[in-house]
């Protein structure tokens, strides 16, 4: 089984001024790259192209690395990842609609973000008539005896964003359920095409509103990366403590919302107001609630108001004091746990097969953290546990929430003990020459990647992968065999992001 190295040096332009291993490979070790993730020796971190190559984030979980090969496509055809290693496939039909490029052999050509109705003239001039494709997709088939279809949206009843959900069932029990995402599509790819760093900056806070501290520490990480820069330790800690309070107020939303769809609005009432409090903290620390565009390359737009770090503070303790009861609660209401125990399992297999990242790969035992593997300043000098769970169900879903709402209680308090004097921000370089970065955050629903190339102060390509990829397909999994009334609970437990995967 080839390790990332060895792919990597069998490219036939290694790259060696990147700051991560980087080559272009031939079609050949493109296909080996696609065994060696099907045999499971490397994981999927993102797969995403150009008018005429793509490229393929790979990580090798023997040794951490983390590495991207990239195969030029002359023809605008590639060998399919998806052939061998599924995960690929939502990436590959995305590319094909972005870019025109064609996975040879694969086995769904279906469009994903093209609904048909783009009238697109693909980069290299060629004028594709979408109108045809009006009628073209099809959901999959299933045959069996007393089957039935359901379609929920894509219009759902609340805030929530558009998304078509096609069940088939016999009886109550879901024996398919295919998802139609894609409707939430803003072209966010073209829009940073040519934006200053700036610009690109705030369009990377608002790919998925709830992570724009996680997107904004990405995108500002590659692009640090790119230019080599090394950030001031002050700014490390700040930018650490915000992803840590966005961690804490979608924990703590995510355990109410999944308790009320269970019909325990008690547990959603006091889960609510602990998040109020840690947003009202954010507020009177940073000047917004969700801290957007607060991280910037270079370190962070603001440093934390005078009486900010009393304010963290005291949500920190009332957190503390009465989540504690809270937990106890959840536990011990058996119409809870009638609910969740059992209810809409992962298995470890498909977990590790999809590289599942956060509260949905930690609760069906992939102990994966980005912000330990490959790991990212300051994480390596502050303590915390990543908690792990095997049983695969909305149960354990909750219990890693819960676990991590206490480690990024003891993570916040610890950066406030830390958090010495200092510059908060460095100027970034002027380069004449386009040079790449690439990074890897641990957002709370799991891992966000974050490539770019720069052009000068310019965004010549970049792509942002939202954890979602890699977990939308799992609850298709997961639904399998419960009753049609169990979705809504499944669904919440994923707490998927329509934005963050319709880019």
């Amino acid at each position: 089984m080839p390790r990332l190295i060895d792919l990597i040096r069998a490219g036939h332009r290694i790259e060696r001024h990147h700051p991560w291993p980087r080559a272009v490979v031939d079609g050949d070790t493109w296909r080996a790259a696609a065994h060696a993730l099907a045999d499971g020796g490397l994981s999927l971190l993102g797969l995403w192209g150009e008018p005429s190559r793509v490229h393929m984030a790979v990580l090798d979980d023997r040794t951490s690395d983390i590495g991207v090969i990239s195969l030029d496509c002359p023809n605008r055809q590639f060998p399919s990842v998806a052939a061998h290693h599924p995960p690929a496939l939502r990436l590959e039909r995305t590319l094909h609609d972005l870019f025109g490029l064609q996975a040879t052999d694969t086995p769904d050509s279906r469009p994903w973000l093209d609904h048909g109705r783009w009238q697109t003239r693909f980069p290299l001039g060629e004028h594709r008539d979408a109108s045809a494709d009006a009628a073209l997709y099809q959901f999959l088939p299933a045959e069996g005896d007393s089957l039935h279809q359901i379609a929920v949206g894509p219009v759902h009843a609340g805030i929530i964003e558009p998304g078509h959900f096609r069940f088939t069932a016999s009886g109550e029990t879901v024996v398919r359920l295919e998802q139609r995402l894609g409707y939430t599509h803003k072209g966010v790819e073209g829009l940073m095409a040519g934006s200053t760093i700036e610009q690109a900056a705030r369009l990377a806070g608002r790919v998925s509103g709830d992570s724009t501290v996680a997107y904004g520490l990405a995108f500002a990480q590659a692009v640090e990366a790119a230019q080599r820069i090394a950030v001031p330790p002050r700014a490390l800690l700040l930018r650490a403590l915000m992803a840590e309070l966005e961690r804490l107020a979608n924990h703590l939303g995510d355990i109410g919302a999944i308790c009320n769809d269970a019909s325990f609005a008690l547990m959603q009432a006091h889960c609510a107001v602990l998040r109020e409090s840690v947003l009202r903290a954010a507020d009177a620390a940073f000047g917004h609630r969700l801290m957007r565009d607060l991280i910037v390359p270079g370190g962070v737009a603001r440093d934390i108001a005078g009486h900010g770090a009393d304010a963290i503070r005291a949500a920190l303790d009332q957190i503390r004091r009465h989540f504690p009861a809270l937990v106890e609660l959840y536990d011990n209401t058996a119409s809870l746990q009638d609910r969740t125990v059992s209810t809409g399992i992962v298995a470890p297999t498909l977990a590790r097969q999809f590289a599942a990242g956060g509260y949905v790969g930690r609760a069906s035992g992939r102990d994966h953290d980005a912000r330990r593997k490959p790991g990212y300043l300051p994480y390596d000098g502050l303590r915390f546990e990543v908690p792990v769970l095997s049983d695969g169900d909305v149960n354990a879903r909750v219990w890693i929430r819960i676990r991590e709402v206490e480690q990024s209680l003891a993570l916040a308090y610890q950066i406030l003990i830390g958090l010495e004097a200092g510059p908060v921000r460095v100027p970034l370089h002027n380069t004449a020459e386009p040079c790449e970065g690439m990074a890897l955050v641990e957002g709370f629903r799991g891992d966000i990647l974050a490539w770019l190339r720069l052009n000068g102060d310019r965004i010549e390509r970049c792509h942002l992968r939202d954890p979602s990829w890699f977990q939308w397909p799992l609850l298709e999994a997961a639904i399998e065999g419960n009753i049609v009334a169990d979705f809504p609970l499944c669904n919440k437990s994923f707490n998927c992001s329509y934005s963050g995967q319709d880019l």
